[in-house]
């Protein structure tokens, strides 16, 4: 994809680096680290990009740098199998660490540092996983009267780490890793000066202790300590191949995870030339294995993880976009075919992949390519995402700029610019819930709503997926806040993930009554075309709140959970409230049931399910739906099996296909459009005299014939949706293939799948004693059962009760020509009765221009979720 001038970043600054292939980047707030080829650890101004200063220590090659921003400290690891700690402030060395002495660890690849467990991991190229937590006092000068001294502190670290004060060993040669004869080598380790002599480093030319063997660098100043890690801080064949790439992912989520997602506070990410991701829980004195992501495509050789998200540069050209929560591949972004990416970097959901062509490419949130540039004339080794500062003014980060290093001995600094924030960011976690807001009050409902519907997660729709998956984890995130238990349940590789979240009644010695909510985050497309507004901005006018799904369905999602958290905050919550948030209900609700049965248990039992999916059948009486009718979705094909022809060289000689599919189209309905399939009424419910009195009150309200309501409600039909032909479609070609969309609305006590035989048996027959030369084919693409409520049911009383207390007035009996195809199936899954609240008015608009809902009918359906709550605790 070829993208305009404009979007290519602007390069800043290039500097050179004598011939030195540029293998590692790092930066904090004044510098510029560079890890070398030749050794050293170069130090860059950021205010000039000129050279401050060299680290000298390492004998190999520089191949991972990380720094730690609270300490102040970098971390510089080597081909000489030695991780180097230098003070940022001094540039002094702190000290050297060793792998454990019996791993012979050869190349140290990668470097991940915890500043919340101050843990400092890496990856070695024996494919083992290591790692040293540093005391918090360790490498700085005690600051107050009493406090142990630095020596005591490095003493206690040194003890630890399973060596005496004052010792080290040196570190073996290795038949393998190690290629030049042992007399000539450099030094790979300082020994530990005197630790008695002084507390700060001398500079210049030093002198191993006592015992020592090794040849010494000049100007290379000694560390305080040496430190080799201990055994117990080893995993060793954490892959099965180097370990060339890692990064920390903090998670928000509170608490462990049951639904097989990975749910711990912190994680490593790790990849390897085995072509695997793995996450490791690192919470604990050793980490554990959580899941392996399969990439499949050679050896992963840079990571970046961005929230729950995963971002994997491998061999042959190819990013994985992995999924902690759900473990799955969100994706896969083909950047360059065959040609390796080395180095990954992010500024929020910008993701810029570095290539061994020496290109540079910027890929948005929805992974579209946005950039692409020839950045340098060798393979890119390195990149990292800072800040400068283009004035001498205090105060704010600065400029953010890509700094990318590469073997043509040169480091090059980009101008480029954040992306435009037109969603919420995945990793800003909206503080909504009591701990910022003590007053859960209406504005959280719709401040929340606003950020719902301003992620675009239209489903069925390929270029939309990532918004989909994005608005699951904002709802999550979301309802976390609010004070659930959130988790998402995945459904495929392909489609979108379930919300499950479960609201905590109190507990007493009484089993909590569980009521399941049923809903959907993802909406229908939303083209700008007759719309006063941005569909995806929630714009208020005249007391409605206008943007697509604002009533189709995540404006009651809100208003549900807002009643949950409102009554958790008043410690009045006696039930448990189980949200199921589906993100394919308007594409089918693809593997719904599959994913329910999976995590049945997880979910628990349910004693009641409550829908909100529809609206008021006038503006203002409130209603209660108790009936929708089921759907089947069928095509119908005929073809002739040859080409398109044209009508005025094979026109009245051909057997038409579109001739064949008209008549047999034709034998669905009568005169009178009643559907002529046989039987197909024999189990239509006859109409009793209390619906029918009901209509009869229905056609006063709405203006609208009780026949009417009857035929829309509660009777079957059959619609012809489209008919598709192949060929050009002008008028001078016959086509040779004909498709017809047609659908059946079902009602009680028709069963769809006799009512789906009974459609194609009749289909067959017709189209038999045409004798046509033409082929039929039939295809039923969905189907979805009929709903009926008990209206003797307690919690639909329960329900009535509600609405009649909040509003004031009687609230209408209604019925839905509709069809939910999850309701019916919970109901059958979780054997309990569901209930249906309609929120919005029968002018919403949803699924069209200018959606709408009253902000009075959202806070409203938000109060009588409250009453209905706290009325059912003892049913």
């Amino acid at each position: 994809m070829s993208t305009q001038a404009a979007d290519v970043p602007h390069r800043m600054c290039i500097i050179g680096v004598q011939t030195n292939s540029v293998l590692s980047l790092s930066a904090d707030e004044k510098y510029v680290y560079s890890g070398s080829q030749g050794d050293d650890v170069l130090v860059w101004d950021k205010s000039t990009f000129s050279l401050k200063t060299t680290l000298r220590g390492h004998t190999g090659s520089v191949l991972a740098l990380e720094y730690a921003s609270e300490r102040k400290w970098l971390f510089s690891a080597s081909g000489d199998s030695t991780i180097r700690v230098w003070s940022t402030e001094t540039h002094a060395p702190l000290f050297i660490l060793h792998p454990h002495f019996d791993t012979d660890a050869g190349d140290l690849f990668s470097l991940a540092w915890s500043s919340s467990s101050s843990t400092l991991y890496f990856g070695c190229q024996n494919t083992s996983l290591q790692w040293f937590t540093f005391l918090p006092n360790l490498g700085h000068p005690p600051h107050q009267q009493g406090a142990p001294t630095h020596q005591q502190v490095l003493d206690k670290a040194l003890q630890e780490a399973g060596i005496a004060s004052g010792t080290a060993t040196p570190r073996r040669v290795h038949k393998f890793f190690d290629s030049y004869p042992q007399y000539t080598r450099k030094p790979a380790d300082l020994e530990a000066r005197n630790p008695t002599a002084s507390s700060s480093p001398s500079p210049g030319l030093t002198t191993p202790a006592t015992g020592g063997t090794c040849l010494l660098q000049p100007n290379v100043q000694i560390p305080l300590a040496i430190i080799q890690i201990p055994p117990k801080n080893v995993i060793w064949s954490a892959h099965y191949g180097y370990v060339y790439c890692m990064a920390l992912s903090p998670s928000i989520r509170e608490g462990s995870d049951d639904q097989g997602g990975i749910g711990s506070s912190l994680r490593l990410v790790t990849g390897s030339g085995d072509a695997t991701v793995k996450v490791w829980d690192v919470n604990s004195a050793v980490p554990s294995l959580q899941h392996t992501f399969d990439c499949g495509e050679g050896a992963v050789l840079a990571v970046v993880v961005r929230g729950d998200t995963v971002y994997a540069g491998c061999q042959d050209g190819y990013v994985k976009v992995l999924d902690l929560e759900t473990r799955t591949l969100v994706r896969t972004i083909i950047v360059n075919e065959n040609i390796d990416i080395l180095s990954l970097s992010m500024l929020q959901s910008d993701l810029y992949t570095c290539s061994a062509n020496g290109q540079v490419q910027r890929f948005s949130a929805t992974f579209d390519l946005t950039a692409s540039w020839p950045a340098h004339s060798g393979i890119i080794l390195s990149s990292i995402i800072t800040h400068v500062k283009l004035s001498s003014g205090k105060g704010g980060r600065g400029k953010a700029v890509l700094v990318t290093g590469a073997n043509d001995d040169f480091i090059k600094i980009w101008d480029i610019d954040p992306p435009p924030k037109k969603q919420p960011d995945i990793e800003e976690l909206q503080r909504i819930g009591p701990e910022s807001q003590p007053d859960l009050s209406d504005d959280i409902l719709v401040y929340a709503l606003s950020k719902f519907i301003s992620i675009p997660s239209v489903s069925g729709c390929l270029s939309y997926r990532e918004h989909c998956r994005q608005a699951a984890i904002w709802l999550r995130k979301c309802l976390s806040q609010l004070g659930a238990e959130a988790s998402l349940l995945p459904t495929g590789d392909t489609t979108n993930p379930l919300v499950l979240a479960t609201f905590r009644g109190t507990q007493n010695k009484r089993k909590a009554r569980r009521v399941l909510v049923y809903g959907h985050y993802d909406v229908i497309p939303a083209s700008p075309k007759g719309w006063s507004s941005d569909p995806f901005t929630l714009y208020a006018l005249n007391g409605y709140l206008y943007g697509r799904g604002v009533t189709d369905n995540k404006g009651p999602i809100m208003a549900i959970a807002c009643a949950a958290a409102a009554l958790l905050r008043r410690r009045a919550l006696d039930v448990d409230l189980v949200m199921l948030i589906e993100g394919e209900e308007e594409a089918g609700s693809k593997h719904f049931a599959q994913t329910v049965k999976q995590h049945k248990e997880t979910i628990g039992p349910i004693d009641a399910i409550l829908v909100s999916n529809s609206t008021w059948i006038s503006e203002s009486t409130p209603c209660i739906t108790y009936g929708l009718r089921g759907v089947v979705h069928c095509q119908v094909k005929i073809s002739s099996g040859g080409p398109d022809l044209h009508s005025g060289v094979d026109g009245g000689a051909a057997r038409e296909p579109m001739m064949d599919i008209m008549k047999l189209l034709g034998t669905l309905v009568d005169d009178q459009q009643k559907v002529t399939i046989p039987s197909f009424y024999d189990d239509v419910r006859p109409l009793t005299a209390e619906e029918r009195q009901l209509f009869k009150v229905l056609s006063g309200v709405t203006q609208t014939p009780a026949s009417s309501l009857s035929a829309k409600w509660r009777e079957p039909s059959l619609t012809i949706h489209e008919i598709e032909v192949s060929g050009p479609k002008n008028s001078t070609v016959i086509p040779s293939t004909v498709q017809a969309r047609l659908s059946l609305r079902i009602v009680p006590d028709q069963d769809v799948e006799e009512i789906c035989a009974s459609l194609q048996d009749h289909l067959k027959s017709k189209f038999g004693d045409m004798q046509s030369r033409n082929t039929l084919e039939i295809n039923i693409s969905h189907t979805a059962d009929w709903w009926l409520g008990n209206l003797d049911d307690p919690w639909f009383a329960a329900l009535e009760s509600a609405i009649r207390d909040e509003w004031g007035v009687e609230p209408l009996r209604i019925r839905e020509g509709g069809s939910i195809p999850s309701v019916p199936y919970l109901e059958k899954e979780f054997s309990c009765h569901a209930l249906h609240l309609p929120m919005g008015q029968s002018t919403d608009q949803a699924h069209l221009p200018n959606e709408r809902m009253s902000l009075c009918n959202l806070q409203k359906g938000q109060a009588v979720v409250e009453r209905f709550l706290t009325s059912v605790k003892d049913l």
